[in-house]
């Protein structure tokens, strides 16, 4: 009752998804009904606008109050208005999400994971209740700072700046591809102060913060990406997160990593299922696409990998929840969902013919989504060598 109250939708029967493996069978009747709500937001007001905010490169702060309305940011938090539910249901509420676009998906995971998540897990009371309740809630917009212009993949080479002045910080340095940045209001930076990582909880309001928008995105379009421009930036000691070394950012990155490996088969599921009904419908040299052997074989590859890919994720998910993980289990999920939903969709494009890119079919626009889903956020090769240092504990990067 709490859930519908929060909600405030109608609960329709539930249905969550069409796999071979019946998955949703394991689901708690709490998770079934999130989705549920979910999938029905989903559907009343993001559906409707996905073709024109891509088009468009959406830069609307509106719609993070939109999902704040729903209740559904940082929904692991205990508190400030969160849902304080598992880690699986948060990887569900990312995946239905994504099934619509995966700049969408973006958008809610930075929120929730890179800026409500070190925030709450790193931060004194005072920036807890500063923060949380209006990032909860959608007043506010989060963004995570961590790659540089020569430091994706290798951040701990990163080169902005931390002195210490008394009773405050100055940061200069400069960040890139960071989603969100030209309309966020809290700034979650990593910088190295006496050669140590640490991070820090910046606002809009402060002095010497300039955060330019990345023009021409051929992907990602439902999100907007940009800079963080720090020239001087005086930050309170107070703002200081209570975390040093790279352990700071990559636990948030992990925690991040978990919903994109959920999120990407929300995509591919979307895709798969556009895939089924084209076939049903279209017809060649007399026969539905549906009657090919080939096309039922294509079918039948795409739906094992992805029940597959979202057994390992729920598994991991329940490993999460009872902190029993260890980083190289997301890496696994990463990588496999990642390259798994990018083949599936390639896949589902080709069944499409020539519909495959158009954008009423929208399957080419998950397809540019998740070429860059699958290089944010650790790359398919990165977490290749996390898997391999841990198989044969020899570093290769």
């Amino acid at each position: 009752m709490i859930v519908l109250k929060k909600y405030n939708v109608l609960i329709c029967n539930y249905k969550y998804m069409t796999n071979i493996l019946r998955i949703n069978k394991n689901l708690t009747e709490t998770q079934k009904l999130v989705i549920d709500s979910v999938k029905s937001f989903c559907k009343a007001e993001l559906k409707p606008r996905v073709i024109k905010d891509y088009k468009n490169e959406l830069e609307d702060k509106g719609l993070f109050k939109k999902f704040g309305e729903m209740g559904i940011f940082g929904p692991t938090i205990k508190g400030y208005g969160c849902l304080g539910e598992s880690y699986k249901t948060y990887g569900l509420i990312a995946k239905e999400i994504e099934s619509i676009d995966s700049g969408y998906r973006s958008m809610y995971s930075v929120q929730s994971s890179l800026v409500m998540g070190p925030i709450y897990n790193y931060g004194n009371n005072k920036i807890r209740e500063k923060y949380l309740p209006k990032l909860s809630s959608g007043d506010y917009v989060g963004c995570f700072g961590l790659t540089e212009p020569d430091f994706g993949s290798d951040p701990s080479s990163m080169t902005t700046k931390a002195i210490k002045c008394n009773d405050h910080y100055i940061l200069n340095g400069n960040k890139t591809w960071i989603s969100n940045s030209p309309i966020a209001d809290v700034f979650v930076v990593w910088a190295k102060h006496d050669n140590v990582v640490k991070g820090f909880v910046l606002d809009r309001g402060m002095n010497g913060i300039s955060t330019p928008k990345i023009e021409g995105k051929l992907s990602l379009r439902t999100s907007v990406t940009g800079m963080i421009n720090l020239d001087e930036v005086k930050v309170p000691a107070e703002n200081e997160l209570n975390i040093v070394g790279m352990r700071g950012p990559f636990s948030c990155l992990n925690n991040a990593r978990l919903g994109i490996s959920f999120g990407v088969l929300g995509a591919a599921e979307y895709c798969i299922e556009k895939s089924i009904e084209y076939s049903l419908n279209r017809k060649m040299f007399g026969q539905l696409l549906a009657e090919k052997q080939l096309l039922q074989m294509k079918l039948a590859n795409m739906t094992t990998e992805y029940d597959l890919a979202l057994l390992s994720c729920l598994h991991v998910a329940d490993k999460v929840d009872l902190n029993e993980y260890t980083p190289d289990m997301i890496s696994l999920i990463k990588r496999n969902s990642c390259q798994k939903s990018l083949e599936i969709v390639r896949t589902c494009r080709d069944i499409l013919g020539g519909n495959g890119i158009s954008e009423e079919y929208e399957v080419f626009r998950h397809l540019c989504n998740l070429e860059t889903v699958n290089t944010y956020e650790g790359t398919f090769d990165i977490h290749s060598l996390i898997l391999g240092n841990s198989l044969t504990e020899k570093k290769a990067f």
